[in-house]
């Protein structure tokens, strides 16, 4: 009996040390680009999960500002299809602002001079950047069969934490720098050109924080935008941070088509609730 209370302690201790190294996930460092999104694709729920998802609807609201001083929040509604679909609506004081994007066309709706919703399609840029978004899980889920070759430049610090950084080259020839944590295995930052007319191509520095469960997938709830030195205004923030995430609403199509008649003041966005009555919708403001 002296023997075995040694021996079954050892294996208690192999058995918790292992358990703990499952947590806190492989300890040696990756070496290909490979490794490292295989990495992220588990800490992220794994593919099996991410497939299950066509639709998201987010909810929550954006602080737009500088990096120093942050603005008053906005309320925003955002409407996800994959591979590319989007409709994203901003309340700001009296101001509805929609970004409306159909795989193909986009346009922009704000009031005009007089008061009254116009429209504005997107311009090529923009067309050609959107076309190119994986608006549901981001570029690294599945990101061979989406036609992007990824590359290992190595470690870099990034707000105070060792993260892996990857160079990704999309189908059209568009590049994007991707910061992969190295202890969590979870994107921090992604670094694109900006879409705004005002600095076309500036680098834009797209910053992923507070990632929460939703379902079986981890999601970032607050994701900062930070223009680059030199942009016009300098360094501007936009903080975009989500309260609510909807897994697979049935979206109308509607929503990412022009509307046909001027929008109405205050109307807000028509979500689908799983679990309500069929037809039943919340009318989000």
């Amino acid at each position: 009996m002296r023997t075995l209370v040694p021996k079954v302690a050892l294996c208690a201790l192999v058995a918790v040390a292992a358990s703990v190294t499952a947590i806190a996930g492989p300890s040696q460092p990756a070496k290909t680009a490979q490794e490292v999104i295989a990495r992220n694709v588990a800490a992220r729920g794994g593919l099996e999960a991410w497939h299950k998802i066509q639709t998201m609807a987010w909810l929550g609201y954006v602080e737009h500002g500088t990096v120093s001083k942050a603005a008053p929040q906005a309320p925003f509604v955002m409407q996800l299809e994959r591979p590319n679909r989007t409709r994203f609506e901003l309340k700001e004081q009296m101001t509805q602002v929609t970004r409306i994007f159909d795989g193909q066309h986009g346009w922009r709706i704000r009031p005009g001079t007089d008061g009254r919703p116009q429209s504005r399609a997107f311009s090529p840029e923009e067309i050609k950047f959107a076309q190119a978004e994986s608006v549901i899980e981001g570029p690294l889920i599945d990101y061979r069969e989406k036609g992007i070759t990824a590359q290992l430049d190595g470690v870099e610090l990034i707000e105070g934490h060792k993260a892996y950084r990857l160079s990704l080259r999309l189908p059209a020839g568009a590049e994007r720098k991707v910061w992969v944590d190295v202890r969590t295995n979870l994107e921090v930052r992604l670094d694109r050109p900006s879409t705004n007319p005002f600095a076309p191509g500036k680098p834009v520095s797209v910053y992923y924080r507070d990632y929460r469960s939703e379902g079986d997938v981890k999601l970032a709830h607050v994701i900062e935008t930070v223009a680059a030195p030199g942009s016009s205004p300098a360094e501007t923030s936009d903080r975009l941070v989500i309260r609510h995430v909807i897994i697979n609403p049935p979206l109308e199509q509607t929503a990412f088509q022009l509307p046909p008649m001027p929008l109405r003041h205050g109307s807000g966005a028509l979500v689908r609730i799983p679990g309500n009555a069929p037809g039943q919708q919340a009318l989000v403001r």
